[in-house]
């Protein structure tokens, strides 16, 4: 099993990608600490990481809240005496044009996505520091690196985690430590399926592979990078988008 013996915490394990990368993990040998500010969705990975054959717990936390992400790293620390890997994989959006976009909306998803990033990261490393080894992982979106119509605020704020985990990868590599970030296309979940219809269609088509990516595709690019495998990769952003980009 390629975590055998690891610890991993997960943000928004709850449900879509996040709840289908736990399970894989767990398939892998790793035990889980399970993160989420949806408490029956958490609960309920949690169980079927049990049924598994692994240890996990649950922690409700919202990224943004600085005192629940440090419950949350002692609660870990608790119970496994270890973080091996830690996924930030939270996530929301609140799309608009500029024009249109209001404070709260900006707030939103900079708060969640690129300062709970930062909170996160910030209360496990030294857990990581301690033990002389740790894999950061972090969610970005293609949208981060080419920008989208209507996603000013999303764009930032995965643009912002390319620009941590770059640096995260220069400060912590001595410790041990290395900081990469997945960048997914168009993933059909529970955040995509707020998107028409007719714009799925129109991503599906210019994606050259030919179809919209499924959350176990972004699951196994997190195992690469949390596993053993990569452990010489260090600061990289990975795509996952079917070659949506070239």
């Amino acid at each position: 099993m390629r975590l055998a013996g690891k610890v991993a915490l997960i943000t928004g394990g709850g449900k879509g990608i996040g709840r289908e990368t736990a399970l894989l993990f767990a398939r892998e040998g790793a035990n889980l600490v399970i993160a989420d500010v949806d408490a029956a969705a958490g609960e309920t990975t949690v169980a079927e990481v049990i049924r598994l054959g692994r240890e996990a717990i649950f922690c409700r936390v919202d990224v943004s809240n600085r005192a629940e992400v440090q419950a949350m790293a002692q609660s870990a620390v608790q119970r496994f005496g270890r973080v091996d890997v830690l996924l930030n994989n939270s996530g929301v959006t609140r799309d608009g044009f500029l024009t249109r976009m209001d404070e709260a909306s900006w707030n939103t998803v900079i708060n969640i996505n690129l300062t709970g990033v930062f909170n996160c990261t910030q209360a496990v490393v030294p857990i990581m520091m301690q033990q002389g080894s740790g894999s950061i992982i972090s969610a970005s979106s293609v949208v981060g690196v080419y920008g989208n119509l209507g996603q000013t605020n999303y764009a930032a704020s995965k643009a912002g985690v390319i620009g941590m985990t770059k640096s995260w990868a220069k400060e912590l590599g001595k410790k041990g430590i290395r900081a990469n970030a997945v960048a997914p296309g168009f993933i059909l979940s529970d955040m995509t399926a707020k998107v028409p219809e007719k714009v799925l269609e129109m991503m599906k088509e210019r994606t050259p592979l030919g179809r919209l990516g499924a959350p176990r595709d972004v699951a196994f690019a997190y195992l690469f990078l949390a596993s053993d495998e990569s452990s010489f990769i260090n600061g990289a952003v990975l795509g996952v988008d079917g070659g949506l980009v070239i």
